[in-house]
């Protein structure tokens, strides 16, 4: 079991999936910061070759917005088949993906989000005559896709992978709970609605010690301020925002927290 002390303040769950997850908690134990590996959910393929290979090759720009995208992407049409004028990584790990394909002149932008990408040189603008490609996982934020179209362009979705939710004991908050944790790292509003489903958090009714630890004890770290403000309206109360998704900014803020609670 954990152990919550002054030397170890903080005893981290890590909900992301698998390789992401164990890459995340490989470099947060090198930190000394303790941790626990738990992915909610698992990727596997959806869309099909022919799909794949249409979407592929006929649009001016691609926009992958995650490297599960890429991955799968990939293993239906070889990124060397892929023709496009223009290639676009919602995030560095986004890009990071497509390099190891060997793709140059990617553009990631600073800001690693739906709004940081139209704000690219490249889409700020009529985009009219622009046939693009987003490709994702199933469902997702509409946000993207609905301010394109706003701008003319036309917008195809290639949905190439999709999230299978694993099944967890009903009590699996309460093993939670007494390994001691005290701080979830949130990236997506999907792992923070399951979160909260699992952990009871929002359910007022509820007094029991768990559901009020999640609710107003555990730190929620979360990677962007929709998020938090998602979090905001669940009534969780001890919110801390990241500077986004990726390994470094997650563990400065953990970092930063530790501090705060020397």
């Amino acid at each position: 079991m954990l152990t919550t002390n002054n030397v170890n303040p903080l005893n981290v769950l890590v909900v992301r999936p698998t390789k992401k997850a164990q890459a995340l908690t490989l470099s947060l134990k090198k930190q000394g910061i303790a941790c626990v590996s738990q992915p909610l959910f698992d990727y596997q393929p959806l869309a099909d070759q022919h799909q794949s290979k249409k979407l592929l090759t006929t649009a001016n720009i691609i926009i992958f917005v995650s490297a599960a995208a890429v991955e799968f992407a990939h293993a239906n049409v070889a990124a060397t088949h892929w023709q496009y004028q223009h290639i676009i990584a919602v995030g560095k790990a986004t890009k990071a993906a497509l390099q190891a394909l060997a793709l140059k002149n990617i553009e990631c932008p600073a800001q690693e989000n739906s709004e940081g990408v139209l704000a690219l040189n490249l889409l700020n603008k009529d985009l009219t005559d622009k046939t693009i490609t987003i490709v994702r996982g199933n469902g997702g934020r509409e946000h993207l896709a609905t301010e394109l179209i706003r701008r003319n362009a036309t917008i195809h979705y290639l949905e190439s992978y999709q999230r299978v939710w694993r099944t967890f004991p009903k009590d699996i908050d309460k093993q939670w709970y007494h390994q001691q944790i005290n701080c979830i790292v949130v990236t997506s509003n999907a792992l923070l609605d399951k979160l909260v489903q699992l952990t009871q958090a929002t359910n007022v009714a509820v007094e029991h010690n768990t559901s009020k630890h999640w609710r107003n004890h555990c730190i929620w770290l979360v990677a962007s301020k929709r998020i938090a403000e998602q979090a905001e309206q669940f009534g969780l109360t001890n919110i801390i925002q990241s500077n986004g998704a990726n390994e470094q900014a997650i563990s400065t803020a953990l970092q930063a927290i530790i501090e705060k609670k020397s």
